[in-house]
C-alpha cells in the first residue's frame, strides 16, 4: 500500500503523541512532567548548559525555559551558577540525578511497548528514514 505524505506525518504525530501521554503518567509519581524530566536528560548530556541551550534541546522558549528552570532549583532538582557574561549554567543535583536514572528507565518501558516490536533492522531503518527526513535541503530527485 503506497501511503502519501500527510498520511505518514500524521502516523509520526499519532505514535509521538501517545508516547508522550504514557510517559507522562509513568513519570507521574516521581513529581515531574516529562519536560522536566528532558531537562534532567539533556543536563545529563550537556552539564553546565546555558538556559537557551536547554530551551531548544526541551522545544521551550526561553522565556518559558526560565520559570521551568527556576521551579526545578527550588525543588532541589537543579542548581543554576552564574557563567561567562549574563549566562547561566545548569548543574543536575543528586536528587535529580536520581529522577533522570528512574525517569530513564520508565521511558524505555514505555517506547519498548511500540519501538519494541520491531526487529534490529526494522529499527535500523525506521531511525535512518527519520533522520533522512529530518535533514535539510531539497528532497532527492532520484
Amino acid at each position: 500500500m503506497a501511503r502519501n505524505v500527510q498520511e505518514v506525518g500524521l502516523l509520526v504525530k499519532r505514535l509521538q503523541h501517545r508516547h508522550h501521554r504514557a510517559m507522562t503518567t509513568a513519570l507521574t509519581d516521581l513529581g515531574v512532567s516529562l519536560v522536566q524530566w528532558d531537562t534532567l536528560r539533556h543536563l545529563h548530556e550537556n552539564p553546565g548548559a546555558s538556559l537557551h541551550d536547554l530551551a531548544r534541546l526541551t522545544f521551550q522558549t526561553d522565556q518559558a525555559f526560565g520559570t521551568l528552570a527556576t521551579r526545578m532549583a527550588d525543588r532541589g532538582l537543579i542548581e543554576r551558577e552564574p557563567g561567562p557574561g549574563r549566562a547561566i549554567r545548569h548543574r543536575i543535583t543528586a536528587k535529580g540525578e536520581h529522577i533522570r536514572v528512574e525517569g530513564g528507565r520508565r521511558a524505555a518501558e514505555v517506547l519498548a511497548r511500540s519501538l519494541g516490536r520491531l526487529t534490529a533492522g526494522q529499527l535500523d531503518q525506521l531511525g535512518g528514514l527519520l533522520e533522512l527526513a529530518l535533514t535539510d535541503g531539497p528532497p532527492d530527485a532520484g
